[in-house]
């Protein structure tokens, strides 16, 4: 018997027959250059046939899958229609006289890396993509055959792969599959979103197992722990029977536990709330018993695209998230964009310390014509349900007050056009700050709410980087002068007689709930697959009295 631990990113314990799938080598891009015209068509005809694999992929997809994860693959149909990949690989092509093959190799590894090092979540998942969708084209331009066949794997399998990628993972049956171990990714990987989807358990970042496993082992997969075991003894698959029949009964607890509301035993109600980037993403939170948004992540409406959404755009998008809500709050953050993350046809300048620059808030109030159009859709689709506005990285007074003079204008120009909206609307601010925090008495009475975003007051209070591996064990957001600084917050907003809602990473952890309980906090939002775990762990705390 042989252990091996990575990380468990989807809940769940397997007991199956290994299935190993083998890395394939790339050598796709070894097609010398031939007439420029020859090898744009040759790309055009390879992108063609990627559209249509792509879309037979999400097809298939969409019948064991919900509308958010479906939608995971559907989106690379937009980067096959994207001028800053394919576009510019013909650009290349025509510009320098190389092979289709070198051209999208170039491209597709620069977006790769690009993507790779900015710190957001989302922006990482693209990332993915763009590495699938130039694996894929290349192969239809060599004409190999892409993708793996998973149609006659045997039941119970577990798969072991280096990685998994989006398309392939989609492609899965899960009545035949029951776990994924891979050597690389992590918790935010499409690996890990759709093993959660897939309800299966999952280990990734299990460096050095490829070596140690073959197709046809007897095989643990503990997607809690993030340990794998090959060829487990008697012992241990005796225990881990005993294991996975209690995990299953837990979790058909936690399913029943979402219809439930909580109540602390003082008779506060607590609300669980999602953070959402989309509408699928929306249709996945409410089916899974979220009481509200508590974070509507609008900046991914200006990416995947060359130009800025418009005003009717985004309005159709907000209208629609609120309407199907139905008078649930949907609490709308203003654009939150620049620094690491940065939008091609915005033409930022770069910075050496983006985290402390030209970014969200200070981005929007510095070019009103981004701001203006986004907070004037959120204002006619106020119209239509129970919308809350949010500005995001507040670190002064005098920030909120020209981000709330802001709004007052836009609310002046849509009663001079006679457009409707709520002229109560509710507005609010991020307290992701320290000095936020450390002022939020004298906030509270500018806004209606607070929201905390424990990832950057995490990261800005204790001055680390939570991607640098060199210092990840001091970014702790349980370290006490984080949890004194969202106890300061809750506090100013209690004595203000206003709500606090938090939108961080810390409000999903089951070991923060009774600390967050116990500080008052009001809300807890949190990803769409994470609100049925974590109301059953409110339930469970706030019962016991805290």
């Amino acid at each position: 018997m042989e252990t091996f631990n990575g990380t468990g990113v989807s809940k769940g314990y397997a007991i199956g027959t290994a299935y190993v799938i083998e890395p394939c080598e790339k050598k796709s891009a070894a097609h010398t250059a031939g007439n420029s015209c020859e090898e744009a068509e040759r790309l055009k005809g390879a992108v063609e046939l990627s559209k249509r694999q792509v879309k037979d992929i999400a097809q298939k997809a969409s019948r064991s899958l919900d509308g958010k994860n479906a939608g995971i693959i559907e989106s690379q149909i937009n980067f096959l229609d994207d001028p800053a990949f394919v576009g510019q690989a013909f650009t290349l092509i025509k510009g320098k006289n190389i092979s289709a093959e070198t051209a999208v190799s170039h491209v597709a590894d620069s977006l790769y890396a690009a993507f790779s090092h900015i710190d957001d979540d989302y922006i990482k998942e693209r990332a993915a993509d763009i590495k699938d969708i130039g694996d894929r084209i290349l192969k239809n331009l060599a004409g190999e055959k892409s993708g793996i066949d998973f149609e006659n794997m045997p039941e119970n399998t577990v798969l072991f792969a280096h990685d998994l990628k989006p398309s392939d993972t989609a492609q899965i049956d899960k009545s035949k599959v029951s776990a994924f171990v891979t050597e690389a990714g992590g918790r935010t990987s499409h690996t890990a979103i759709l093993a959660k989807a897939f309800g299966i358990a999952a280990v990734v970042g299990c460096k050095g197992m490829l070596g140690n496993v073959k197709t046809g082992d007897k095989v643990i997969t503990d997607g809690v722990s993030g340990t794998v075991l090959i060829n487990p003894d008697e012992k241990e698959l005796s225990k881990y029977t005993r294991i996975s029949e209690k995990f299953k009964t837990e979790n058909a607890k936690n399913t029943a536990a979402a219809k439930r509301a909580v109540y602390t035993k003082a008779g506060k109600r607590i609300t669980v709330a999602a953070n959402i980037g989309t509408i699928n993403d929306l249709k996945t939170a409410i089916s899974n018993g979220a009481e509200g948004v508590g974070l509507f992540r609008t900046e991914f409406l200006y990416m995947d695209r060359s130009d800025m959404p418009s005003e009717e755009e985004q309005f159709e998008v907000y209208k629609k998230a609120a309407q199907m809500l139905d008078g649930r709050p949907l609490t709308i953050r203003t654009l939150d964009i620049g620094g690491d993350k940065s939008l091609p046809y915005l033409n930022l300048p770069k910075e050496s310390n983006p985290f402390l620059g030209l970014r969200a808030i200070r981005l929007c109030l510095k070019d009103t014509g981004i701001f203006k159009p986004q907070l004037r859709a959120i204002l006619r689709a106020s119209a239509f349900g129970n919308i809350q506005i949010m500005f995001p990285m507040i670190s002064s007074l005098g920030e909120l007050s020209e981000a709330k003079g802001v709004l007052e204008s836009c609310k002046a120009e849509l009663r001079r056009r006679g457009e409707a909206f709520d002229s109560c609307i509710k507005t609010g601010m991020m307290v992701e700050i320290p000095s936020a925090a450390i002022m939020a008495d004298s906030f509270a009475g500018h806004v209606d709410f607070f929201s905390i975003g424990t990832n950057d007051l995490t990261q800005y209070t204790l001055a680390a980087d939570r991607l640098n591996e060199n210092v990840s064990e001091l970014y702790n957001p349980m370290n006490p002068a984080v949890l004194k600084l969202i106890q300061m917050t809750i506090n100013a907003a209690h004595a203000a007689s206003i709500p606090c809602c938090m939108c961080g990473e810390l409000a999903s952890d089951e070991k923060a709930a009774a600390v967050l309980l116990g500080y008052g906090l009001d809300e807890f939002s949190v990803s769409p697959g994470a609100i049925t775990e974590t109301k059953s762990n409110l339930l469970k705390k706030a019962s016991a009295g805290q």
